[in-house]
């Protein structure tokens, strides 16, 4: 056999092999090919969103698992539950909101708790985002993430913003997920109390349907920011899945009026803290481990007034705008 005949052989093999290997995969791949699919997947997308209405039982199911500072000992596993009705109280199209009540107490004696919210966006130009300490910024969404995708902003019980982060929905081994991208977030209540060691989460978020309702998984990575400064530290990994199971055996009708009769109340709330975050490129406002804002006992009792009857409803935004008002630029206390 000549060289030339070797030469040829050995290229003729490797073109052959070459084109024979899989493509490599694509990281992300296209969102759609069409302005048909588009409008397709934009549609499937919000009837996804909107599922997630309803009437539930809750499971909280919280685990640390691996510690990524030398000592740190992870936390026993915590599993909780409750009764949650989630209402849409806003759908413009490209936004859709969902408001949380959590119904405590029994049938008799119910107590509804005006619990978390999340607010849908299609293709955002910018979300607020949490910096760190008490400040959250309007931070822009890079140009090329913006595209067939939706943002997800999470609002603790008195509106006031938690984190918020952007993703795809998108079909993986016949599952219709949502993921967002690592999102800072502030300490939950559960931990801000018990003073750890640790001063915020870097998360991701997963939002998927299940035959007999949703889940809300989170990937949570508990940081710590060095006291000299530098680069935040990672202390321990923490799972989080919130199961929301269709169920109507509680006292619904608790949830439904309490949002009747205060509706027009968290309307203002909302507009308020909507108003400051424009205003400001963002919010900063002081936080208390065992309520969120400083404001927030105030603002959700201001609320319980109006559900009993001890303060109209415009009384109550009037002092709730003040109060947010107030905290918001450092004049609050």
């Amino acid at each position: 056999m000549t060289r030339l005949t070797k030469t040829l052989l050995s290229t003729g093999l490797a073109a052959l092999a070459l084109a024979a290997a899989p493509a490599p995969a694509l990281a992300d791949g296209p969102i759609v090919q069409t302005a048909e699919a588009a409008k397709a997947a934009f549609e499937q997308d919000r009837q996804t969103i909107l599922a997630m209405a309803g009437d539930f039982k809750v499971t909280f199911d919280m685990q640390e698992s691996t510690p990524w500072m030398a000592g740190y000992t992870p936390l026993e596993r915590k599993i909780s539950g409750g009764y949650e009705s989630v209402r849409v109280i806003e759908d413009t199209g490209t936004r859709i909101v969902l408001q949380h009540l959590l119904v405590t107490g029994d049938e008799a004696n119910p107590y509804v708790v005006k619990h978390w919210r999340q607010d849908w966006e299609y293709e955002p130009d910018v979300i607020l985002a949490y910096k760190g300490g008490d400040t959250w910024e309007l931070t822009p969404v890079p140009e090329k993430m913006r595209a067939g995708r939706w943002s997800q902003t999470v609002y603790q019980v008195d509106d006031s913003p938690r984190y918020a982060g952007w993703g795809e929905w998108e079909v993986t081994q016949g599952i219709r997920r949502w993921r967002s991208n690592w999102t800072a977030r502030p300490l939950a209540r559960r931990d801000a109390i018990r003073g750890p060691v640790y001063d915020h989460y870097m998360g991701i978020n997963r939002h998927q349907l299940t035959p007999t309702g949703w889940i809300h998984w989170q990937d949570n990575t508990k940081m710590i920011t060095p006291a000299e400064g530098g680069d935040p530290k990672p202390v321990v990994q923490e799972y989080v899945l919130n199961t929301y199971e269709r169920f109507d055996g509680y006292n619904v009708a608790a949830a439904e009026t309490y949002w009747d009769k205060t509706r027009a109340y968290w309307d203002a709330v909302r507009a308020k803290w909507d108003a400051v975050a424009e205003a400001h490129g963002g919010i900063r406002i002081a936080q208390e481990a065992g309520a969120g804002t400083t404001i927030a006992n105030d603002l959700l009792t201001l609320a319980d007034a109006i559900k009993d009857g001890k303060e109209t409803s415009a009384a109550a935004s009037a002092k709730a705008v003040a109060l947010i008002e107030a905290g918001t630029s450092g004049k609050g206390g």
